[in-house]
C-alpha cells in the first residue's frame, strides 16, 4: 500500500499505534487473574482488594492508550482546503472495497449497540452483589449514558479535524481499555470505568454514520445506511441478549464487560482494511490521498479529475435551507431524546420489570432475544423504503411504530386488552421502531448537513440520543423511576410532537448528491 494511503503518517506513528494497543490488550489481561480468583463464589469480587498487577495494568492500559492516540494522530493539513478538485464517485458501482467497508463499519455498530443495551443484564445482579437500593445501582446506567454522551460530541468534533477512520480506532482503542470493568471489586470503580466505555462506544456511532455516508454512491447510500444502522441496532440488542441467557448463568454478570476486549479486537485487527473518506481528505487538502483512496473503490484517476454536474434532485433552493438546517436540528434533537428514553430507559427497565412478574433473568433475556430475531426481518423493510419510498417519511413511520409500542405498554400496564398480556408484542413494536429510527435518524442526519460539519451535526444528535437516556437514569437516581406504563405514557406524548415536527421541518435527502450541500455555508 502506498504510504499516503496508509493509516499512519510515518512508520513512528504506526509503531506507536500497534505497540499501544498491545500494551491495553496486557493491561487488561492482567486484570483476568481477579476475575478467576471469584469462581468459588459465583464471580463476585465485592470487597477484593485490587493487586499489584491490576495497578500494573492500569498503568500500561493509560500509556497504551496515549501511544495509540499519538500513532493516529494526522499528518499536517495542507495550507488550502479545497473541494471539487476531484468527483467523488457518486455514481459508481458498489465494489468488493465497498462491500468490505458495509462488513466493518456494520460489526463496529453492533458493537457499539451491545454495550449500553449490555446494562440492563447488569444491574439487577451488580445491585444483588453491592446490596445497593434501586436508586443506588441507578448510578452506574447513568454514568456509563454520560460517557456516551460526551463521547458523541468529543468524536463528532474529532471526525471532522482529524479524520473518520483515526476517530473510529481511537474509540476501540478506549473501549478495549475500559472492559476492566468486569473485574472492578468496587462500585466506585465500576461507575468510573463505564464512563470511560461509555466514552469510547458514543464515538463509534456517529462517526461510523458520516464515514459510510462519505463513501457509498449516492444511488446506494439511502438502503446501505439504514441496513448498516439496522443489522448494529437489532444484532446488537440480540447479541446482547443471548450472550447474557448463555453466559450469566455460568460466569455472572462481569462477563457481560469483560468480552469487550474480543469485540474491540476484532476491529482493531481489521483496521488496515477500512478505508479513510475521500471527500474528508479531499476537504483537507490531501488530493493525492484522496486519488488513491478512490482507485481503491474502483475510481481511476482520470475519472475523478474531473468535477461532475451537481444534479438538483431535492428541488429546494440553497440559500432558503441554512435556516431550514436550524429547524430541522431542533425536530431531530427532539426525535433523538425520545429514542434515546426510550432506548436507554423504558428499554433498560424492561429486563427488571419482567423479572419482578417472576420471570427469571435467563427467561427474560431469553424472551428479549426472541423478539429481537421477530424483529430483525424488519430492518431490511425500513433499508427499501428508506433508499426507494422517502427518507423523511420513512423517519416518521419509525417513530409512528415506537410510539405504538408505548401505548402497547401503557395498555398492558392498565390490563386493557388481553391480547397485551403476553409481552411480545409490545416488545416488537418497541425494538422495530427504536431499532427503525436507530437505522434512520444518525444516517438521515449525514446525508443533511455539510462535510464541515458533518461529523459534529451527525455526533450532537447521537449525543441527544443519549441525552434522553440520561433524563430517564436521572430519575432512577433520585429513586423517581415510574412504572412502565406510565414511563411509556410520559415519552408517548412527545414522540407524537416530533412526528409532527419532522413533517413540518424535516426535509427529503432521497438520492440527493452530497455535494449540494458543500454550498450551503
Amino acid at each position: 500500500m502506498p504510504r499516503k494511503g496508509s493509516l499512519f503518517s510515518d512508520a513512528m506513528h504506526a509503531f506507536a499505534f500497534w505497540a499501544g494497543c498491545v500494551a491495553v490488550t496486557f493491561g487488561v489481561l492482567l486484570h483476568v487473574p481477579m476475575f478467576i480468583m471469584g469462581r468459588a463464589v459465583h464471580y463476585r469480587l465485592a470487597g477484593m482488594a485490587m493487586d499489584s498487577g491490576m495497578l500494573i495494568g492500569m498503568g500500561l492500559i493509560i500509556g497504551g492508550t496515549a501511544a495509540s492516540a499519538y500513532g493516529l494522530l494526522p499528518p499536517p493539513r495542507a495550507k488550502t482546503r479545497t473541494f471539487g478538485a476531484i468527483a467523488p464517485p457518486e455514481d459508481a458501482p458498489l465494489t468488493r472495497a465497498h462491500w468490505v467497508q458495509i462488513i466493518i463499519l456494520a460489526v463496529a455498530l453492533i458493537i457499539d449497540v451491545m454495550k449500553p443495551a449490555t446494562l440492563g443484564f447488569v444491574v439487577p445482579g451488580m445491585r444483588d452483589e453491592y446490596a445497593l437500593t434501586f436508586a443506588g445501582v441507578a448510578v452506574l446506567p447513568f454514568a456509563a449514558l454520560l460517557g456516551t454522551t460526551v463521547g458523541s460530541f468529543l468524536w463528532g468534533v474529532l471526525a471532522d479535524l482529524y479524520g473518520r477512520r483515526a476517530s473510529i480506532l481511537l474509540a476501540s482503542v478506549i473501549f478495549m481499555g475500559t472492559s476492566i470493568c468486569g473485574s472492578m471489586p468496587s462500585f466506585a470503580w465500576n461507575v468510573f470505568m463505564c464512563f470511560m466505555m461509555g466514552v469510547g462506544a458514543g464515538g463509534l456511532l456517529p462517526v461510523a454514520y458520516a464515514l459510510l455516508a462519505e463513501i457509498m454512491p449516492t444511488r446506494h447510500r439511502g438502503w446501505c445506511l439504514v441496513l448498516v444502522g439496522g443489522i448494529g441496532s437489532v444484532g446488537g440488542y440480540f447479541a446482547t441478549s443471548a450472550l447474557s441467557a448463555w453466559l450469566q448463568p455460568f460466569f455472572g454478570w462481569r462477563i457481560m464487560w469483560l468480552i469487550n476486549l474480543p469485540l474491540a479486537l476484532i476491529l482493531i485487527a481489521v483496521s488496515p482494511l477500512l478505508q479513510e473518506s475521500a471527500r474528508f481528505l479531499e476537504s483537507m487538502g490531501r488530493i493525492e490521498e484522496a486519488r488513491e483512496t478512490l482507485a481503491r473503490f474502483g475510481i481511476s484517476v482520470a475519472t475523478s479529475a474531473t468535477t461532475a454536474p451537481l444534479p438538483r434532485n431535492s428541488g429546494l433552493q440553497v440559500p432558503a435551507e441554512r435556516p431550514r438546517l436550524l429547524g430541522l436540528t431542533f425536530a431531530l434533537t427532539l426525535t433523538a431524546l425520545c429514542v434515546g428514553f426510550v432506548n436507554f430507559g423504558i428499554l433498560l427497565w424492561l429486563p427488571g420489570s419482567l423479572m419482578h412478574e417472576g420471570r427469571s433473568v435467563g427467561s427474560a433475556s431469553a424472551l428479549i432475544a426472541q423478539s429481537s430475531l421477530i424483529a430483525a426481518p424488519t430492518t431490511l423493510i425500513v433499508a427499501w423504503l428508506y433508499s426507494m419510498w422517502s427518507t423523511k417519511r420513512t423517519l416518521m413511520l419509525t417513530v409512528v411504530v415506537t410510539t405504538l409500542g408505548l401505548i402497547a405498554i401503557v395498555l398492558r400496564d392498565l390490563r386493557g386488552l388481553l391480547i397485551l398480556a403476553d409481552p411480545v408484542i409490545a416488545v416488537v413494536l418497541l425494538i422495530v421502531g427504536t431499532s427503525g429510527i436507530i437505522s434512520v435518524l444518525l444516517p438521515y442526519a449525514a446525508e443533511s448537513y455539510p462535510i464541515k460539519v458533518r461529523g459534529r451535526a451527525t455526533g450532537w444528535v447521537a449525543g441527544f440520543s443519549k441525552a434522553g437516556g440520561l433524563l430517564a437514569q436521572g430519575l432512577g437516581t433520585v429513586a423517581l423511576v415510574p412504572a412502565l406504563g406510565t414511563a411509556a405514557g410520559m415519552v408517548a406524548l412527545p414522540c407524537v410532537l416530533s412526528i409532527g415536527l419532522l413533517a413540518v421541518l424535516g426535509h427529503e435527502t432521497h438520492e440527493r448528491d452530497l455535494r449540494e450541500l458543500e454550498e450551503v455555508a
